[in-house]
């Protein structure tokens, strides 16, 4: 008897999308950065993301797993970049080291979002929007510029809700057995030539 496994994508989509919108809030100057944001980003946008990551290795999805725990220990680590110095264990990083920081994140991303381009178009905004605002956060911490890390805020507000969106899609129309919220579904080319 076989047993159909659920889709874990729109748990780590959504603990990645509101991890993001909340955060970003902050980086567009709106609130600074609290215990509510530091705690999102330790068990919604980095346990959730990493436990989906180990039940997609379940499923044999590579880039899922991929991504999903990359993204569930970046939101640790940028805790612990926060918190740490705040603890006495460890000097804060300097602003043009954090540049770095987000840049190789900026690059990991980039990869994904290749990788991305042979699924949904939902999918490929998502990678596409947050390899943009890595780049963004990357140049603020470089330059200094307040202006930048405004831009790469509300960039990243679009960010996360993107894929606040993509895993409401993915329920909604699993649950309904059609497309409530459509997501650019590649077209079949290869089946259609040979239909």
């Amino acid at each position: 008897m076989s047993t159909k496994l659920a889709n874990p994508a729109p748990l780590g989509l959504m603990g990645f999308g509101m991890t993001t919108v909340l955060l970003n809030i902050h980086n567009a100057g709106f609130f600074p950065i609290d215990s509510m944001i530091l705690a999102m980003g330790i068990f919604y946008g980095g346990l959730a993301q990493i436990i989906v990551g180990i039940m997609e290795f379940k499923k044999g999805n590579t880039f899922g797993t991929t991504a999903f725990t990359s993204y569930g220990l970046f939101w640790l680590t940028l805790v612990g970049l926060i918190v740490m110095p705040k603890m006495g264990l460890a000097a804060a990083s300097p602003a043009g080291f954090m540049g770095w920081y987000l840049t190789m994140w900026g690059i990991f991303t980039a990869f994904m979002f290749v990788g991305s381009l042979r699924y949904c178009f939902a999918k490929q905004f998502v990678f596409g929007s947050l390899t943009v605002l890595f780049f963004l956060l990357a140049a603020r911490d470089f330059t200094g510029s307040a202006f930048i890390g405004t831009i790469a805020g509300l960039e990243g507000i679009i960010c996360g809700a993107s894929a606040i969106y993509f895993a409401m899609a993915q329920v909604l129309n699993e649950e309904y057995g059609r497309t409530i919220l459509p997501v650019g579904e590649k077209q079949q080319t290869l089946q259609a030539q040979t239909a």
